[in-house]
């Protein structure tokens, strides 16, 4: 059994469904299906997902939902008309989405995953009725009834152990089975969301479950590259690389897939494989265990702006106890997560998401860091972006670093941050954003230009 997942583009339009089913039905092992929201069709269109945001908005302000609902139901009208599908259908999606507009709005968090969830649910039960229109014997399936059971609020929701037992089901069944991704109930029966681009975290788990041969992600690119096209020019492909390098890839970045979606799959044993819905033919991405690390150190670099450091300073600060724990209390207390923590003998930065903070907070956290752990100095700078070398090959080369500091030295920008993690598979260094594009381009030259591709 092979469990698919089809991204945004994948399920934008009629014409991507076509090729979606063209894919399952070629592959009789492709029995667990799982789809995002239709994303966008057109460079200037707008995914569901930020449709049903503009919806959420209207509902919890009080203002008329007619215009934002009817947006929403038309988008699926659309495509069910294209696919030749009944009016049934658009029915059905139109009776949930004024069914969950009912719903409690006391708790505005709980009540935009609602509505935000539909996006992947009503396109599970499209994507099931044109597969069975056509022949494929498909069945949608409610994720709280197959029990993927999440986490309570306040922590981000994940998968609890026992959803793997409940899943596990879904290999008896004998029609092909159309999942929604993105979210889940929790064992009181509240819906909870992942976080955006959850699907790739509700197929990596379904994968585990099941113990699939193999977990299909299908996208919109034909593999992953050593860095972003984007940003530098026809970069290599990437034929194989581990779960830990596309992980630390991931975080730092590469959006081609969750960076959480890789540690259900990881954990059974399950490759992955990173596939293009309009060139299934091309062989792809494997994400494996292991791979020969012979042919390069590097595998990807990548670059990630949007962060702020948090600069304390205290003389002594080595000798006294506690002091790290004390920091990360008043970062807590505000609910804020950390990145890296590069520290001297005197002093310690804490590199930050910059959406975590506000005036306010950044205001609350320099006064306590003052007033209750006696700092000497400490502020906050934002604007910065995190340059991440990965390979699994790094730790046992000699002069990597060097080699890394001096293509960023031949830039003329300054490194504000070095981070090596202890698993040896990555090196981070802070940057001005300001110098992202140059850097990312200049240590590409340095370690893949003349180089053999992967």
């Amino acid at each position: 059994m092979k469990v698919c997942k089809f991204g945004g583009t994948s399920v934008a339009s009629a014409k991507q469904l076509k090729k979606v089913a063209a894919i399952v039905k070629e592959d009789p092992a492709r029995q667990i299906v799982v789809v995002s929201a239709p994303g966008k069709r057109y460079e200037e269109d707008e995914k569901v997902t930020d449709m049903l945001i503009k919806l959420v908005q209207a509902a919890l302000s009080g203002e008329d939902v007619s215009h934002p609902l009817e947006a929403v139901v038309e988008r699926y009208a659309i495509i069910a008309g294209e696919l030749g599908l009944g009016k049934e259908i658009v029915e059905t999606i139109e009776a949930d989405l004024e069914k969950r507009l009912q719903e409690d709005k006391q708790n505005a968090a709980l009540f935009t995953d609602q509505l935000k969830a539909s996006g992947e649910d009503n396109s599970a039960k499209l994507v099931a009725a044109y597969l069975t229109s056509i022949g494929l014997p498909a069945s949608y399936i409610n994720p709280k009834d197959a029990g993927l059971v999440v986490n309570g609020l306040p922590d981000r929701a994940q998968a609890l152990p026992e959803s793997y037992t409940n899943l596990s089901a879904l290999n008896r069944r004998d029609t092909i089975s159309v999942f929604p991704g993105f979210f889940g109930y929790t064992r009181e029966g509240v819906l909870r969301t992942f976080e955006r681009g959850g699907s790739d975290i509700t197929g990596s788990i379904l994968a585990a479950s099941v113990k699939a041969e193999m977990y299909e992600n299908f996208t919109d690119v034909d593999c992953v590259f050593a860095a972003n096209p984007r940003s530098v020019e026809n970069p290599v492909e990437i034929e194989q690389m581990t779960y830990r390098e596309m992980r630390e890839l991931s975080y730092a970045g590469f959006a081609v897939l969750h960076d959480e979606a890789l540690m259900p799959a990881y954990k059974a044993a399950v490759p992955l494989c990173i596939k293009n819905t309009n060139n299934p033919k091309s062989s792809g991405t494997m994400i494996v265990a292991e791979r020969d690390i012979s042919n390069r150190p590097v595998i990807g670099i990548s670059a990630d702006s949007g962060f702020s450091t948090l600069y304390v300073s205290k003389y002594l600060m080595n000798r006294e106890i506690g002091f790290g724990r004390k920091l990360l209390q008043i970062l807590e207390d505000e609910q804020i997560s950390y990145e890296h923590i590069p520290s001297g003998i005197d002093n310690l930065s804490v590199i930050i998401r910059s959406h975590q903070l506000s005036p306010e907070k950044e205001a609350r956290i320099i006064e306590r860091v003052k007033n209750e752990l006696y700092a000497d100095d400490v502020h906050i700078r934002s604007e910065f972006s995190m340059v991440v070398l990965v390979g699994e090959g790094m730790n046992n080369s000699t002069g990597l670093a060097a080699r890394a500091t001096d293509a960023i030295a031949r830039t003329g920008a300054n490194i504000e941050m070095i981070n090596q993690g202890s698993s040896e598979v990555s090196l981070v260094f802070g940057v001005l954003k300001k110098d992202e594009k140059k850097i990312l381009n200049e240590l590409y030259k340095e370690f893949f230009e003349a180089a053999i591709v992967v």
